[in-house]
């Protein structure tokens, strides 16, 4: 009689043959055959309801250990730089195995969120428990599943708040997490997705009462994977960090720089101060100074703060809170450029002539120090002849030669002609309890217009020195638009009446034609959008392809470290070329160049939709409560399910569905973006002036509905016969039978 193996001496090969340990292998070691194969099988079933047991397939394996061959989710990178997994199958009791990702030498650039199918060997080790090595890229994540927690007797469901996504998720009894009902979660996919029947998820996290007004950023910041909160040694750092010994700086700090920023800014990067030029060969002449913060004197490549700022790439803004790239003892303190206070800065020295060119420039390592920190706002009434207490000593000896130097840009800026697309910043207002008490556009002012050439100016010459210097950097490359965008913003340009021809030279002088042509007519706003609209999006890249949209050859970030990384790489770059100190560029950091520019663009993006979605929501809030009036706007882009429209005086974005307007079959051209009636021919089209109702408002999705009532001043045509269902493959029908029929030979 066959002996049928304990349970222990199952459990003892299984872990001892990971990768042989099927039913048929497990019998063939303890020579189990015949009938006592029913038993066996009796046994493992045991064994995997008991949970010591885990069935792959058709493959047992010990739940506490992986199999040689996983498939792993990359999480981070740790203090070294090296990625950290986890395997996305885990069995066993606690939280899963940290796994650390070695990469060789030709294998493909990975990043946090990319899943891997990789070779795994168990180490002992306090940081992690297996090394892995790439077998081959098999994708990214699925990403975080957000929404509203459905409680029901078998478990629940969760319906997602992605205006995109209409699929529920089911959670099983047990994998709520202690969600309660109405709850905002957070979960994870569970098992493979089916055919048939809702995908199931479980829940990992619980946010709270998602009608709070301050949980609108904090459902951008999850949905995004925004990183909020930072590690304990990323914080120890940053808290160990003291002012700056001043070495052998340039000692800046006689000279009255200011600092000009919104009002409610909280870091400052930048500070400004120009003198005329005293040479005799410059008559007219000014030398600008702009000091930017010496943030690399304190994320130094490879530590904690700097691999930290590496994998966030930027700050981003939300109406009610930031969400930084360093914690607030740099970006708030240590590295802002505060007024009285003594800072550490890389300094531009900027001469230019009568003209406003740029022709001579240097940098140095200094120290500086803010006379005033002065709101866009404080400034401009000064220049207006407005000054107050605070700005009138400074009217004469700091922000007048400012505004001189300014003078002199802006006719440069006009022979260079860059993109001059004049669409307002739009402004969410929240009051103390964080719901939205106005919604407006920003006032444009010539100071804001002072500072961004004064900045654009220090870029260029950052990218000068280090190209002459050659070396290695990251450029800020804005590509020309497609051929395909520019013939249909002819047609848009054509249906307005003005005059663009998409076949002569690309450039963004003809560009600037139209828009001028265009800003004297109703047709202006969607003239300006249309052209954004065209052009391609601006990213990093070591490599030097131009800024199509400033009319430069090459440009690079350098003015806002405390707030974009790749800034911080230009700094160091600097620090590198002129031998400033051990902080610069070093060659690991410029061997993997093209890694981090990819990974900043990504970050930058995540960002810019992160920011979207949350001023989505915000708008549908501060609308919901006007659902049922009347609104006017006009129609800023078509596509097959509708048309959408942008709203007089706040700007919101809402649909029009296609399914709503009328009762007839509506025929998308994408070529001339319209939308045509089968029978009443009305046309919808971008441009057209629209009056609408609101029907829906959703604050949890972003999403706003609109009911079409008029366009062009008048009222919707009604359709000479109501649309059934199946009419349009009976008209096709119809259409194919009336054609003449070939006859044969």
């Amino acid at each position: 009689m066959t002996r049928i193996p304990a349970k222990e001496d199952i459990l003892a090969w299984v872990s001892d043959n990971p990768s042989k340990a099927s039913k048929r292998d497990i019998a063939r070691a303890f020579g189990v055959k015949g009938p006592a194969r029913i038993d066996l099988k009796r046994l493992l079933k045991e064994l995997e309801a008991e949970g010591l047991l885990a069935k792959r397939r058709k493959t047992y394996r010990d739940p506490g250990r992986l199999p040689p061959v996983s498939v792993l989710q990359l999480d981070r990178a740790d203090t070294d730089g090296d990625l950290v997994a986890h395997p996305l199958e885990w069995q066993g009791q606690g939280q899963a195995p940290t796994i650390l990702v070695v990469q060789g030498s030709g294998d493909p650039a990975l990043a946090p969120g990319d899943r891997i199918l990789a070779r795994l060997d168990e180490v002992k080790s306090e940081l992690h428990s297996y090394k892995a090595r790439l077998i081959r890229r098999i994708g990214t994540s699925p990403g975080k599943i957000l929404g509203i927690f459905r409680k029901s007797d078998s478990g629940g469901r969760i319906v997602p708040i992605d205006k995109g996504a209409s699929r529920e998720w089911h959670v099983p009894s047990g994998a709520d997490g202690g969600a309660k009902d109405g709850e905002l979660v957070e979960a994870a996919q569970s098992g493979p997705r089916t055919r048939l029947g809702l995908p199931h998820a479980r829940i990992v996290s619980c946010l709270g009462d998602p009608s709070r007004p301050k949980s609108v950023s904090l459902i951008a910041i999850h949905q995004h994977g925004l990183r909020d909160d930072f590690p304990d040694d990323v914080i120890a750092e940053a808290d160990a960090a003291r002012p700056v010994d001043p070495g052998a700086r340039a000692d800046l700090t006689s000279l009255p720089f200011v600092t000009i920023d919104p009002a409610d800014a909280r870091d400052h990067d930048d500070a400004v101060w120009v003198e005329p030029d005293q040479s005799p060969d410059n008559a007219g002449g000014h030398v600008l100074w702009v000091a930017i913060a010496d943030v690399a004197q304190y994320v130094r490549p490879g530590n904690a703060l700097d691999l930290e700022a590496r994998e966030r790439g930027n700050s981003t803004y939300f109406p009610d809170r930031v969400v930084p790239m360093l914690p607030d003892r740099l970006s708030g303190d240590l590295c802002s450029l505060l007024e009285g206070e003594t800072r550490p800065c890389i300094a531009a020295r900027l001469v230019i002539d009568a003209d406003g060119e740029l022709i001579a420039h240097e940098f140095q390592r200094a120290l500086m120090r803010s006379v005033a920190s002065l709101s866009y706002e404080e400034a401009q009434v000064a220049l207006d002849g407005r000054p107050d207490d605070r700005t009138e000593p400074l009217r004469d000896t700091v922000l007048k030669p400012l505004q001189a130097a300014y003078s002199a840009l802006r006719s440069a800026r006009d022979r260079r002609q860059p993109l001059d697309l004049d669409l307002p910043e739009r402004e969410i207002v929240l009051d103390d309890a964080g719901k939205v008490r106005s919604v407006a556009f920003k006032e444009r002012l010539d100071v804001h217009r002072l500072i961004e050439e004064f900045m654009v100016l220090a870029n260029v010459a950052a990218a000068r020195t280090l190209i002459d210097g050659r070396m290695p950097l990251l450029f800020r490359v804005h590509e020309e638009p497609s051929r395909e965008k520019m013939r249909a913003l002819q047609e848009t340009a054509k249906a307005a009446g003005l005059p663009f021809n998409a076949g002569t030279v690309l450039n963004t002088r003809n560009l600037n034609r139209l828009l001028a042509a265009a800003a004297e007519t109703d047709d202006g706003v969607l003239i300006n959008l249309t052209v954004l609209r065209s052009m391609t999006q601006a990213y990093y890249s070591p490599e030097k392809f131009g800024h199509f949209g400033l009319a430069l050859k090459a440009y690079a970030h350098f003015t806002s470290p405390i707030r974009r990384y790749a800034d911080l790489v230009v700094h160091r770059a600097l620090i590198r070329a002129h031998g400033w100190g051990d902080d610069g560029l070093t060659d690991a950091e410029t061997e993997r160049l093209g890694v981090t520019a990819e990974r900043i663009s990504n970050a930058e993006r995540r960002s810019m939709q992160a920011e979207r979605d949350t001023t989505d929501r915000y708008l549908a809030a501060y609308m919901a409560d006007r659902v049922g009036t009347e609104l006017s706007g006009r129609i800023s882009g078509v596509q097959r399910f509708g048309a959408f429209v942008e709203l007089d005086g706040t700007g919101a974005d809402g649909l029009i569905p296609v399914r709503d307007i009328g009762y007839e079959y509506f025929h998308f051209d994408r070529d001339a973006q319209t939308l045509t009636g089968d029978d009443t021919n009305t046309v919808i089209s971008v441009g057209q002036r629209v009056l609408v109702r609101l029907a829906e408002a959703v604050p949890a999705t972003g999403g706003i509905l609109l009911e079409l009532l008029e366009i062009d001043g008048k009222a919707l045509p009604r359709a000479r016969r109501i649309l059934m269902p199946g009419r349009r493959k009976v008209t096709k029908a119809r259409r194919k039978a009336a054609k003449p029929k070939r006859q044969r030979q």
